[in-house]
């Protein structure tokens, strides 16, 4: 195996801008692929964070007693498309409010628990059960009105923005994917064109090894290592890259987004997300270098 490596290295060599060429466009190809991939994650955070984090409050009437919140409770809690049922009373929603207006005292000495109502909070396993479970807690009797957690605004903004954050997700990974896709074959078929010229300027020294008995395996593992030598270092430096400009840029996005999980917090598992990443780009890197230097050696055999 080692006259294969270094036979393939030899080649290298002697045409050092082909082979920067292909390394180039391979660098590219998985530069962009690594950022799509964390982007995709990110997305794909950022919704699932809007679906399921606690969104909705049935504020209850004042002569409600607690026997009616009770019920109404374990039936919130028994429906498998609502989770983490809260009962907030009168003077915890005061104590919210005084937090709120902290840093202007006045506000809170002029109101007591009893404007406030008291409410149930409770999230949503997914937003699309949010229209039906809706309707059907304004209806318990003892419920005033519902509202949203949060700074989204009403029921219809609440749609919006999530519906929003699903169109953003879905052009995230369809146009990453295409864009990508676009990228590999042009990679490929780069890769074809060197690993063609190479067979052509070694037409007569692979004759003549046809010719003494070398076998096909013996011809063309120095191809297909070149390949993989280029496809290796395409996917290292493109890897490499992204990785250092997410190390860069991550502890500003952590920070702005606050506690809305758009990428691992922790050094750790931010690690092993690029390292899943890397291991997933290495094999394809490996099968497209395989294929395309196996369908170049072809294609070299039929116009020998």
């Amino acid at each position: 195996m080692n006259i294969h490596f270094k036979t393939a290295f030899d080649y290298i060599k002697r045409a050092p801008f082909q082979a920067l060429s292909a390394i180039s466009v391979l660098t590219l190809t998985f530069f962009v692929s690594t950022m799509v991939a964390v982007l995709a994650y990110s997305s794909g955070n950022l919704l699932k964070y809007f679906e399921t984090r606690p969104q909705v409050i049935a504020f209850l009437k004042n002569e409600v007693t607690p026997q009616d919140v009770s019920a109404l409770q374990n039936k919130l809690t028994a429906d498998e498309r609502v989770k983490e049922v809260r009962y907030v009373s009168k003077e915890e929603a005061l104590n919210i409010y005084k937090e709120a207006t902290s840093d202007n005292p006045l506000l809170s000495e002029l109101v007591s628990p009893s404007i406030f109502p008291a409410s149930l909070e409770f999230s949503l396993a997914n937003l699309s059960y949010a229209e039906d479970i809706i309707a059907q807690v304004k209806k318990e009797s003892i419920v005033d009105q519902v509202g949203f957690t949060a700074s989204l605004g009403g029921e219809s903004t609440l749609q919006d923005v999530v519906s929003r954050l699903k169109t953003i997700t879905l052009y995230v990974r369809i146009g990453g994917m295409v864009l990508v896709g676009m990228l590999g074959a042009v990679s490929f078929l780069v890769l074809i064109v060197i690993i063609g010229m190479r067979m052509a300027t070694r037409k007569g020294e692979i004759e003549i090894l046809d010719l003494i008995g070398a076998t096909p395996k013996f011809i063309r593992s120095p191809i297909v290592i070149e390949a993989l030598i280029y496809s290796f270092a395409g996917v290292l430096l493109g890897w490499a890259i992204s990785f250092l400009f997410w190390l860069y840029v991550t502890p500003n996005i952590v920070a702005y987004f606050g506690e809305i999980p758009v990428l691992p917090k922790g050094t750790w598992d931010f690690l092993i997300l690029l390292v899943i990443i890397l291991g997933a780009e290495l094999l394809i890197g490996s099968l497209l270098a395989l294929l395309g230097s196996m369908l170049a050696v072809s294609r070299a055999k039929r116009t020998r």
